[in-house]
């Protein structure tokens, strides 16, 4: 079952991590592309500001986000302020998310995300809990997917197996890690089954599509096409 209060925690202190890793940048290092195509860091820091505010919205019961084009254009807006604004938002957002965490509520209820998806309230922690790790990762100042913790990783390689399961674009697939820890993903495609191995910082890298997955083995097969997140 779900620890909500952990995970809240955990969210805690990746922000934290976060935030200290970027006061150590500049302005012209927040205009600087990111890992992500397209968006500078600055575009990857409003983005986990306003993620933060579209997640209490869905706690309180509210839409995610007004629509897909609002939250572009905050991103967008967003992206191009200095420093000391993007961490005082940072800072701001993380706190109302939290806040919002911590006051009483039926964490067995059911909310919804972004696209109509639903889920337990007592998951939404975990999810703001990658949306910093990840993101974190994706700005490129020597935060490495090797470097998250243990704990995130495993869980995230969980969360996604789980959502590519059954997928039909994907061949069934067993992940394993050098560790030992195996999964289970796809199956909706025909061939198969497709063997993948590799670190586990690899093998989260390749289903987040922060790798290509060259780092991986791959037997029986070619390694699958994943669909975007």
């Amino acid at each position: 079952m779900t620890d909500h209060a952990r995970d809240l925690a955990s969210v805690h202190k990746a922000t934290e991590r976060l935030l200290s890793a970027v006061t150590a940048l500049d302005n012209a290092a927040v205009t600087e592309p990111s890992r992500l195509p397209g968006w500078t860091r600055g575009h990857v820091l409003a983005h986990i500001a306003r993620n933060a505010d579209a997640l209490v919205n869905v706690l309180h019961g509210r839409p995610m986000y007004a629509s897909a084009d609002t939250r572009n254009t905050e991103i967008e807006r967003d992206a191009a302020r200095a420093l000391d604004v993007q961490l005082a938002d940072l800072s701001e957002s993380a706190a109302r998310f939290q806040a919002t965490g911590d006051a009483p509520a039926d964490w067995s209820r059911t909310v919804e995300l972004r696209g109509g998806v639903t889920d337990s309230a007592s998951r939404v922690p975990f999810r703001r809990w990658a949306e910093v790790e990840l993101h974190h990762v994706d700005l490129g100042i020597g935060y490495e997917l090797e470097d998250l913790p243990e704990e995130f990783v495993e869980r995230e390689i969980d969360f996604l197996a789980e959502r590519f399961g059954g997928h039909k674009d994907v061949p069934s697939t067993g992940l394993r890690s050098h560790d030992g820890r195996a999964w289970a993903t796809g199956g909706g495609a025909g061939g198969g089954p497709i063997g993948v191995e590799g670190s586990a910082a690899d093998l989260l890298g390749w289903l987040a599509g922060r790798r290509d997955g060259s780092g991986l083995a791959v037997t029986g097969g070619a390694l699958p096409s994943l669909p975007p997140l």
